[in-house]
């Protein structure tokens, strides 16, 4: 009996020891996502009135058409350009009291709100980035992330702790492995993934590489390479929790390195950052003593423990109060949080001990209601009669579990087509012209390199959306906005006529860099009548004609 309980409480301190975070970790990572947050908003504001406004193709009516259930967002509140631009300026403020760790963890809970609720506001912009970095800020939420490097920090009257291993760090940690893990099952329903030759595809695919990927073309064994490796980096991610020390340093920089090398060839976005700041979760105290030793050899200034207390001991207390003195209740409630955080901690872990498998499955419900928090809440937050908690609970369950399972990125078949959009349209004097890129009527290839036709990445998915014809008012009211912007600019000549097409170009090993030699076809999206106008389908003699283009 007493071997038996030694080995248990060896095996439940090698866990411990696994799911451990060091708060200057933590610390780091609450600087990532808000300098996230405040990247991602200056990002999507070149899009503003595009993406965010009633003026653009976008309004809120085709957002909440495009959800799957119905869903509060703060961007819903107002539809005047103005209010949501103060909403923008809201977020962003927030985002920097994260970075500054002010109040921690209400604005984390906060930022959350607003994230949420700006992805909400135009779901036909979204990427897996959008969804990850959702999740790594709701874990985010029951860390302590204001414990190190933090205003909170200068304020707090104790110590900040060395490290912290909980339920909370497990569940952040399991973010990433579950990412990768089941994005590896999914590949590997394709013999492509395996083999390496999908990622040589991939890079093929003009529309989303740039940069360095143009120079990689040159070396398909190189890619084909790096797919495998990428494919089996997948598959065996689980190691990143196993193993400790300096030996989880290493593995956790060369994923860093993997994703360094998407950020610079693949333009999906932020997901190659946002996959950053989760790995940053898995560097333990050693990484951060090694980073002081080396340090300490080129004579560099050192953070030590005794920071916090340094700047509380040099800071007049009338000072280090003055922000907390014009907040009272918050500075009640942030003084309370330390204190029970510990408590619940250790209630939680005795109730682990005694019975784990019980406390599993509450956490289990108890993430199952608060993703089913978002259907309650819905029509306006009251919640109706005819609403059944149990099955609202069970339904936010299912979601969490689909949405745990639906890191499909690139799988289980890699795209292996190219496309970029032509729009044909007819003015009222009769000339004909390609509207979307702005030149004379051709099926011709906009640009060398495709990913250009696009002003911005957020752009490229929400024409996928487009191209997805979902929801199906998707391409009228871009057709619609785009007759209104033209006609706007040109008095006198207007459009009357719209007709949109994606144009495909079949990519394989041979013609990764002759796009030239690939089969082409185009695929009708939407025949549109400009104001009055009876919609009609609009082509170019010229390729009409060529019969071997595949083309309309």
């Amino acid at each position: 009996m007493v071997l038996a309980a030694s080995a248990t409480s060896t095996r439940r301190a090698a866990l411990r020891e696994r799911v451990r975070i060091d708060t200057r970790t933590l610390a780091l990572f609450r600087v990532a996502l808000a300098l996230l947050i405040l990247a991602d908003l200056f990002l999507r504001a070149r899009n503003f009135s595009h993406f965010y406004t009633e003026a653009g193709p976008v309004p809120q009516s085709l957002a909440t058409a495009a959800l799957s259930t119905d869903a509060p967002s703060v961007y819903f509140l107002t539809t005047d350009p103005t209010g949501t631009a103060a909403l923008f300026v809201v977020h962003g403020v927030l985002a920097v009291l994260l970075l500054v760790g002010y109040y921690t963890r209400i604005v984390t809970a906060l930022s959350l709100v607003f994230v949420l609720s700006l992805d909400l506001r135009n779901p036909l912009v979204l990427s897996y980035a959008d969804t990850l970095f959702v999740w790594l800020l709701f874990w985010a939420i029951f860390l302590p992330l204001g414990d190190r490097w933090s205003v909170d920090a200068v304020h707090a009257d104790r110590e900040p702790r060395a490290s912290v291993a909980s339920i909370a760090t497990a569940l952040a940690l399991f973010q990433m492995i579950t990412m990768y893990t089941v994005n590896g099952y999914h590949k590997s329903g394709s013999a492509l993934w395996p083999s390496g030759e999908a990622a040589v595809l991939v890079f093929g695919l003009d529309d989303m590489t740039f940069f360095l990927a143009d120079s990689l073309h040159a070396v398909p064994s190189l890619l084909q390479a790096g797919g495998f490796a990428w494919y089996y980096m997948l598959c065996l991610s689980g190691l990143l929790i196993l193993t400790r020390g300096r030996l989880r340093t290493g593995l956790v920089s060369v994923y860093m390195v993997a994703h360094l090398s998407f950020a610079v060839t693949v333009r999906i976005g932020a997901f190659a950052f946002v996959a950053l700041a989760g790995l940053i979760l898995f560097l333990q105290s050693s990484f951060w003593n090694d980073l002081s030793a080396v340090a300490h050899r080129l004579s560099l200034p050192t953070t030590t423990a005794d920071t916090n207390r340094a700047v509380r001991t040099r800071l007049p207390l009338a000072r280090r109060h003055r922000l907390s003195d014009r907040l009272p209740a918050l500075t009640a409630l942030a003084a309370r949080l330390p204190r029970l955080e510990l408590e619940y901690t250790a209630q939680l872990t005795s109730r682990i001990r005694h019975n784990p498998t019980r406390t599993v499955a509450t956490v289990v419900v108890v993430l199952g209601a608060v993703v089913a928090l978002v259907s309650v809440l819905s029509a306006g937050g009251l919640v109706g009669d005819e609403v059944d908690p149990v099955a609202e609970i069970e339904r936010g369950a299912t979601g969490f579990v689909d949405h745990q399972t639906e890191w499909s990125i690139f799988a289980p078949e890699p795209r292996t087509t190219d496309r970029y959009y032509v729009f044909p349209a007819v003015t009222a004097s009769g000339e004909h012209l390609d509207v979307y890129n702005d030149r004379e009527l051709t099926f011709d290839r906009p640009h060398e390199n495709l990913q250009q036709q696009y002003e911005t990445y957020r752009e490229r998915f929400y024409m996928n959306s487009v191209g997805a014809t979902e929801p199906p008012e998707t391409t009228a009211l871009l057709a619609e906005h785009i007759c209104t912007e033209w006609n706007e600019a040109h008095d006198g000549d207007e459009l009357t006529h719209l007709t949109m097409y994606q144009v495909q170009e079949e990519v394989t090993r041979e013609t990764i860099g002759t796009p030239d030699d690939r089969e082409r076809s185009a695929v009708l999206l939407h025949r549109h009548g400009c104001g009055d106008n009876e919609p009609t389908e609009i082509v170019d003699s010229e390729w009409n004609d060529d019969n071997e283009s595949g083309l309309p």
